[in-house]
């Protein structure tokens, strides 16, 4: 069957705190839709931005795999497993939950608040060994996909633990680009980081989001610069 679902960034769900303003493409902590509980294994994806000297204290997770990108800023990270690191904007933190892990993030800045995107995929198989790993953004020239995320870590992604690819372009002023065939039973799933795209005869902004099943492929035009994130994920 052929889906469409398009969701405007003003319709997403939202955390504001005195330190935390947090953007939910899916139902998240507090905030319930029972239409929008993931797409597939794509479990979560929230885009946030925290304060200086702020942040998430030391708290537990399980059976996730938790994927940080760092747009703006610096983010602190601390993990049960003994990681410490400082993520820079550019950089994407993976870290598998698996049997239980605690961490915490935290802004290390004194003046600066940090702007990130959080993405929460179920793995296939639960209660593995936790792991963690951090990297730059895998580079690509402009108007190419990159790959940041796989199950078998090819083409210097980050390999996670279920059947599911992440990608990323950043596209110049009216380039348009095309993500080839889609398997049968998978779906894919764009969200817009930056600018303006069009596609299916629709405008996308910052924000915006679209889920797509039953579909050949996916086509982009930037409506001046833009960034996309395209997800593919089985939907059986």
């Amino acid at each position: 069957m052929n889906t469409k679902q398009l969701t405007r960034s003003e319709e997403r769900m939202r955390t504001q705190m005195e330190w935390l303003d947090a953007r939910h493409s899916f139902s998240f902590s507090g905030h319930y839709d029972s239409e929008r509980m993931g797409f597939g294994p794509l479990r979560v994806v929230n885009e946030d931005r925290i304060a200086p000297s702020a942040g998430f204290a030391p708290h537990p997770h399980r059976d996730m795999e938790i994927v940080t990108i760092v747009l703006e800023g610096r983010l602190e990270h601390k993990d049960s497993m003994g990681n410490g690191r400082i993520i820079e904007a550019g950089d994407i933190q993976y870290m598998s939950a698996g049997s239980g892990v605690t961490h915490s993030e935290l802004n290390p800045s004194s003046d600066v608040p940090v702007h990130l995107m959080q993405i929460w995929v179920e793995p296939s198989e639960k209660g593995l060994e936790p792991r963690y790993a951090d990297q730059p953004l895998v580079g690509a020239e402009d108007n190419q996909w990159s790959l940041m995320l796989s199950s078998d870590g090819r083409d210097g992604s980050m390999a996670i633990r279920q059947d599911a690819e992440l990608r990323t372009v950043r596209l110049g002023a009216g380039a348009t680009i095309e993500f080839g065939a889609v398997a049968s039973g998978r779906g894919l799933w764009v969200f817009v980081v930056e600018g303006a795209v069009e596609t299916g005869g629709e405008t996308m902004q910052a924000g915006d989001s679209l889920a797509l099943t039953g579909v050949d492929g996916l086509a982009l035009r930037a409506v001046g610069i833009a960034k996309v994130l395209v997800f593919e994920v089985s939907v059986a």
